[in-house]
């Protein structure tokens, strides 16, 4: 990275009195403000190649074939466990059950699609192959904040191992997926994203994946999406056990909201922050229980929410076809409303 050079002058040479002057003050002030920003840049600069070291190894490219031997189209992935679990993007896969797998190190890999959720965008896929491979670290992404360092590495365009960096632009937008459902809890991020990107990492500068990298608006800058962890956490977690995503049909789009500290107070609510509602679904469960955009889901069937990716991870199979409380925060009121839930259709399965 090109440096930014300090000139630091003595008082003599600058022609400097004993006696201090507006003019030497201000010099020696944009100085000290320059060695400053250089070493601030240096430090951020060798921050970012120290996780691109720590996480490029676990991105791998993904080249997905169809049914009848043919190529598909080409993604990222990010390896989640040393025996082989890949992360990726549900539109990668594309309903397809083969992928081939290219490693940083030059492997060439066999991986089929343990499971599929449109709902969430997301996918997994499995190295048939007994080997050992990097992998990388899911984080927390309940504890971001906008401003903070985001790094995308992928293969966008087929130009493999590509890194990129930026902030997190904001947390909680809502996103419609390929199917037309909405995915909850997004990460926006201004970290360039391009084809080909989707599927690998959103990764924070402790190195931890903080999403899966998703989606992008034709025609704006800046303006790119990921997957939250969390939500890629617990999707992982039942598509290793299922094959699928088997969850509740609630029918509303959601984001993390910070609670009123006054109203929470007089409440007596031990929690900070909720799921506020965003949209509802015409004729959805949540349509018929009366639920509203702008409310705050507080808590599904006695368990509190706490933001988005709690509502996702709530609404599971054990609430299927059960008649369930929500608790909710309507402007400064505390309510209490049952609905009736029913299995959501994710769609189809992989072929």
């Amino acid at each position: 990275m090109e440096s930014f050079p300090s000139f630091i002058l003595d008082e003599t040479e600058a022609g400097f009195s004993d006696e201090p002057s507006e003019a030497g003050a201000r010099l020696r002030s944009e100085a000290l403000g320059a060695a400053d920003d250089g070493f601030l840049l240096d430090a951020y600069s060798k921050s970012v190649t120290r996780i691109v070291e720590q996480v490029g190894p676990s991105v791998v490219r993904l080249d997905i074939r169809r049914g009848d031997g043919r190529r598909g189209g080409s993604g990222s992935g990010v390896i989640v466990s040393p025996d082989g679990l890949i992360l990726t993007n549900s539109h990668v896969i594309q309903g397809a059950r083969r992928a081939d797998v290219s490693t940083l190190d030059g492997r060439s890999l066999s991986g089929r699609v343990l499971g599929d959720d449109p709902d969430t965008d997301l996918a997994l896929v499995r190295i048939d192959e007994n080997t050992t491979l990097p992998a990388a670290r899911l984080g927390d992404s309940k504890r971001l904040r906008p401003g903070e360092i985001a790094i995308a590495i992928g293969n966008p365009l087929g130009f493999d191992s590509t890194v990129t960096a930026g902030v997190i632009s904001a947390l909680g937008r809502s996103l419609r997926s390929n199917n037309g459902r909405m995915i909850d809890d997004v990460i926006q991020t201004d970290a360039a994203l391009n084809p080909g990107n989707s599927g690998g990492p959103l990764v924070a500068s402790n190195g931890d994946v903080i999403g899966v990298n998703t989606a992008i608006i034709a025609g704006a800058q800046g303006i790119c999406f990921a997957v939250a962890a969390n939500t890629a956490r617990f999707v992982l977690g039942e598509l290793v056990a299922h094959g699928r995503v088997r969850r509740a049909y609630l029918g509303v789009g959601a984001g993390t909201v910070a609670l009123p500290r006054r109203i929470a107070l007089r409440l007596g609510l031990q929690q900070t922050q909720g799921a506020v509602v965003s949209s509802v679904e015409p004729q959805s469960p949540a349509d018929h229980a009366g639920l509203l955009s702008g409310d705050i889901l507080l808590a599904v069937d006695g368990n509190p929410v706490s933001g988005a990716d709690d509502l996702v991870r709530l609404l599971g199979a054990d609430l299927i076809d059960r008649v369930a409380p929500l608790d909710i925060l309507r402007r400064s009121d505390r309510r209490r409303f049952w609905v009736a839930l029913r299995e959501r259709d994710s769609g189809p399965r992989p072929k």
